[in-house]
């Protein structure tokens, strides 16, 4: 089936809707020029009326946040317009695809709410008739074999402003070019020496046009095929094609493919199959990242993080070992819409995303991560009670919990000041504060060992404060943390930062990206003291340590014996500033 004369206007009505202001008539949802253009065919009835998407990953390496925008965007329209969605493996690369890449793949687009009900397809399972649609160009003249090896191909291309030089093999008759095919096909050729080409225009001012490799001779196992083959499909050649097989109606693609669209068009229309309609859009560019999974490999090969799932990374297991959870990405990739123009989004942004999710559902707890001892002098020694603490204030059915309190407690080290600056609030010498849910306490004395560093303050309480505040209308302006000595338990605690500490590691021609790794991106504290609640924590909880920031228990590391915690993300909302200075500009 040709394509319609309205699928061949697909390029001109693509520019005329990439306004992203452009308005969505009927949807509901942010608008953009992607849903502007699938409003029209709804309207027009084109394809009959369907939306019908597709996330089409190459299993070479793990998902990233930039992955996460794309899954969004075309399950979110095929979710908005009552259509399909298909998780389809662009595994047509067995040197670099592997079982586990397909694994994580399938487990993180699942954690991200999409689904795709029964179509989880692969493109190798078209293989056989990618053949066949080979054979079909070769017989009509539009492909050849060609021995020319891969430097010379890349030689005789051309440049932009020069056109490239015909193979001497372009002129091969049908019966040799058949026969050379089959040939390659059973494996008669070794890796490299021949590859088939689409036969097209090496004078096209489209470099993508010059006569395109569509297969070359890879004699090795594929993880879905075996041996079968030892001829594997060129990706601009295999994904027209996957989109026609599984009527595809609307193939979105990030904005280098926009060159590679004359192809796609031209290998489907001379094949005179289903046409599906190819729309670009920016991909996601985020500050403080690397989103080259070829770079994220190295990282990992390097040893510079703790596999693919390290939280550091910006994949999606990264960020989900992080802490990060399925809404705030989700709300993240809502908020940066979608756009034809390359941009860097800030990462403060994504920040602000999990922030915002966690502020409402996270529980607070109580945890001491650099523990100094406290001894309440005028606290009875054998007196345990139990205090109410508040689960969550932004939640009212979040309930209360249960504190103990005793007479040894620890607060954080740098809670405490030997000589106080001004407008310092915390403890020091004769200072007041109020500990969370509990007394006001004074400090009478700092205790120190025999090398002079504090080790224990001397304290004392006044019991009519109980519950925080105080009969006679006095005030404090220092809350604190803390933790009953006898009940805490100790854990691990990580704190991750940025894996960068620049803007855009990659944009540095004089130096490689990994010069720019942040030696403060990961601190491992020992001996933390928690509240006892958090013994009972688990993987996938949302917790917030009250004064310190939201963490999780570790997926990977942590057991029952040894705790391990993992800081999501600091209190700290600078992106929160800066969009409020935006909107009072």
């Amino acid at each position: 089936m040709s394509r319609s004369n309205s699928e061949k206007d697909d390029r001109k009505r693509i520019k005329e809707k990439e306004n992203p202001e452009a308005p969505a008539p009927n949807s509901g949802k942010p608008t953009n020029f992607i849903r502007a253009i699938i409003e029209e065919d709804l309207k027009t009835g084109k394809y009959d009326g369907r939306v019908h998407t597709r996330f089409p990953p190459e299993p070479n390496g793990y998902l990233h946040i930039g992955h996460a925008k794309s899954i969004c965007l075309n399950y979110g329209l095929a979710r908005d317009y009552n259509g399909k969605f298909n998780l389809r493996f662009d595994d047509t690369n067995p040197i670099k695809e592997s079982e586990e890449y397909v694994n994580s793949i399938i487990e993180d687009v699942r954690w991200l709410g999409a689904d795709w009900e029964n179509r989880l397809l692969f493109a190798s399972n078209y293989f056989d008739k990618f053949y066949e649609y080979a054979v079909d160009l070769v017989k009509k003249g539009k492909a050849y074999v060609c021995d020319l090896p891969p430097e010379k191909i890349r030689e005789t291309r051309g440049t932009l402003t020069e056109p490239g030089v015909d193979s001497p093999y372009r002129n091969r008759s049908v019966e040799e070019n058949l026969d050379l095919l089959d040939r390659m096909r059973r494996g008669e050729f070794p890796d490299g020496s021949k590859t088939l080409r689409a036969k097209i225009d090496m004078a096209s001012p489209n470099v993508n046009m010059r006569d395109p490799v569509m297969y070359r001779i890879v004699h090795a196992s594929h993880h879905n095929t075996g041996d079968k083959w030892c001829i594997y499909p060129m990706y601009d050649w295999a994904h027209g094609l996957e989109d026609s097989i599984e009527n595809i109606t609307h193939s979105i693609c990030t904005l280098e493919f926009e060159d590679h669209r004359p192809l796609y068009d031209w290998f489907l229309d001379e094949l005179e199959v289903y046409h599906p309609q190819q729309i670009e859009f920016a991909r996601l560019n985020l500050s403080y990242t690397i989103m080259s999974k070829r770079k994220l490999l190295k990282l990992v090969q390097d040893g510079y993080v703790d596999g693919w799932d390290d939280p550091r990374m910006p994949t999606i297991s990264g960020l989900r070992r992080r802490g990060y959870t399925p809404v705030a990405i989700r709300n993240f990739c809502d908020r940066i819409g979608v756009a034809k123009r390359e941009s860097i989004v800030d990462v403060a942004m994504l920040e602000h995303a999990i922030r915002e999710d966690l502020n409402k559902r996270a529980t607070r707890f109580m945890a001491v991560l650099n523990p100094l001892k406290v001894v309440i002098t005028n606290y009875p020694e054998d007196q345990d009670e139990l205090l109410d603490a508040i689960n969550n204030p932004e939640d009212e059915t979040a309930g209360t919990r249960k504190v103990p309190f005793t007479r040894v407690l620890y607060v954080e080290r740098n809670d405490f000041r030997e000589e106080a600056p001004k407008k310092w609030y915390r403890l020091a010498p004769g200072r007041e504060v109020r500990l969370r849910y509990a007394y006001y306490i004074t400090c009478q004395e700092a205790i120190k060992d025999e090398n002079g560093e504090i080790v224990e303050l001397r304290c004392t309480y006044d019991p009519a404060t109980r519950g925080g505040d105080s009969p006679d209308g006095r005030k404090v302006r220092g809350t604190l943390h803390w933790v009953s000595a006898k009940h805490a338990f100790d854990a691990e605690v990580r704190l991750y930062d940025r894996l960068f500490n620049v803007p855009d590691p990659d944009g540095h021609k004089e130096k490689g990206f990994t010069e720019f790794i942040n030696p403060d991106s990961l601190q491992i504290l020992k001996n933390c003291k928690l509240e006892p609640s958090l013994a009972a924590a688990k993987t996938g909880d949302l917790i917030q340590f009250e004064r310190q920031g939201y963490f999780c228990v570790d997926s990977k590391y942590s057991t029952l014996e040894h705790p391990v915690f993992n800081r999501t993300v600091t209190l700290r909302d600078s992106w929160a500033k800066i969009e409020q200075k935006m909107k009072n500009k």
